[in-house]
């Protein structure tokens, strides 16, 4: 299946693509389904069930509290976190489903968390009933939220997501195709994304889009560079990307070169953005919310430094960077997963990077073979990453990660572009063993928050 620019970059709020705003979208998508058959106002109580990895990181990932905001019909991007509509929910134990009808709702009741429980379709199941005042079910549904935010009801799970395929003139389900593909037609990976983007929602539709996921990035970046403060959570961790600013800014008033300050800004902008999400900002999936840092850092490295040795000029750059990163995603979308709970964290952090390293790679001027160079070296160095959150929270070592991620993504392309493409190992092998090694890992390291650092460091 092909997997569109539209859906691997979305808009919502942190900390979560799939603890977040997947289940954000399921409640709303629920609530939908009841005003369509014209149940809501027949609705007296309602009850949600979390399962798995959803039940186990849900409080530290803001679960329940995108329950209540998809119940009460809302959307990622309509939710403005500085509105208090969870206090207001809590203190007068009603919620208004879908702005419609107001039922009797009590949050520590009413969101079930068990924690014990893992359905045989994926760890991020959810289960919607409500009922009519005779305490008969009106509507039960369960969905599940696969990575990115990308949702699938039971019966929709096979397809691994709730929308049919696209008609996208360009169809390919491996790398191997797609390079034939660009071959045949003589096309760059960017140039054959784009038309079939184009084919989909039209070219002003992805040119606006393109623009707008790119100055939201930037504006994440700012806002995580000058907000100082201690994340929330319990862990105290201190936000560290304004004081990095601040340092960088000196050693640059002072002209204190050091060659590798470039490094300290990729991590910075890498910083910004990941505790940003940690602290529930809007943020850009790329394609998760947990990795969203490192492809507004690389892409801000490239615009920054990298550009002055691209044949591209700036913009037209940070478009195929971004239409090249596009492509690689779908390609992890389809033949593996993105999804914390279902792979790790290298279905995350090691996406985004393989991401990363293409996109720069490509608008580094590279050919197709270093494009996927580049890709599978940063894949194949996070193979076996575990995700295992402290305290649930997308903090530690998620922010870090995201750094890490982002100066691992630079490495891989710029080794790929000095390699000439010349590789042993496809891209295609590694998407495969990503996904082998994500089904061998055990569910402790994934998301669940019950192995790893998150049992060894401390005490929640």
């Amino acid at each position: 299946m092909y997997y569109s620019f539209f859906e691997i970059f979305a808009i919502g709020i942190g900390p979560s693509s799939s603890h977040t705003v997947g289940p954000m979208k399921a409640a709303k998508r629920y609530v939908d389904n009841l005003i369509k058959q014209h149940k809501i106002e027949q609705v007296t109580r309602v009850e949600v069930t979390l399962y798995g990895s959803l039940a186990l990181t849900g409080v530290g990932h803001g679960t329940d509290k995108a329950v209540i905001y998809g119940l009460m019909g809302l959307e990622a991007e309509q939710v403005d976190p500085t509105i208090p509509y969870i206090n207001a929910v809590e203190r007068d134990k009603i919620i208004h489903l879908g702005q419609k009808t107001a039922v009797p709702f009590d949050k520590e009741k009413d969101i079930v968390f068990a924690k014990t429980i893992f359905l045989p379709e994926h760890s991020n199941g959810m289960r919607f009933k409500t009922y009519d005042k005779n305490n008969d079910v009106l509507l039960e549904e369960v969905y599940f939220s696969v990575g990115g935010g990308t949702i699938a009801r039971q019966d929709e799970i096979k397809q691994r997501t709730e929308r049919a395929e696209y008609n996208e003139p360009n169809v390919y389900k491996s790398f191997n195709e797609l390079k034939e593909l660009c071959r045949k037609n003589n096309q760059t990976i960017a140039e054959l994304i784009y038309q079939n983007e184009c084919a989909i929602w039209g070219k002003d539709s992805l040119e606006n889009y393109m623009r707008k996921i790119y100055q939201v990035m930037q504006r994440t970046i700012e806002r995580g560079i000058h907000k100082e403060g201690i994340l929330s959570g319990g862990l105290n961790v201190r936000r560290r990307a304004p004081e990095i600013y601040k340092r960088l800014a000196e050693k640059f008033e002072n002209n204190d070169y050091d060659p590798l300050d470039i490094i300290d800004w990729i991590n910075l902008w890498a910083f910004a953005v990941a505790e940003e999400n940690a602290s529930g900002g809007q943020i850009v999936t790329a394609p998760t919310m947990g990795s969203a840092g490192i492809i507004p850092a690389v892409s801000r490295y490239y615009e920054r430094y990298a550009h002055v040795k691209s044949p591209y000029d700036t913009q037209e750059g940070l478009k195929i960077f971004l239409l090249t990163a596009s492509a690689i995603c779908s390609l992890y979308r389809a033949n593996a997963s993105i999804s914390g709970a279902e792979v790790g964290c290298q279905g995350e952090v090691g996406v985004a990077c393989s991401m990363a390293a293409a996109g720069l790679c490509a608008a580094m001027g590279g050919s197709i073979e270093e494009i996927e160079n580049a890709a599978e070296i940063a894949m194949e160095h996070n193979l076996g990453l575990t995700c295992d959150p402290v305290c649930g929270l997308v903090q530690v070592p998620c922010i870090e990660r995201n750094a890490m991620g982002a100066i691992k993504a630079v490495n891989s392309a710029r080794l790929a572009l000095e390699g000439r493409g010349h590789h042993l190992v496809s891209l295609d092998s590694v998407i495969k063993t990503m996904f082998d090694t994500g089904k061998d890992m055990q569910n402790k390291y994934k998301e669940t928050s019950l192995g790893g650092l998150a049992i060894n460091v401390a005490t929640c």
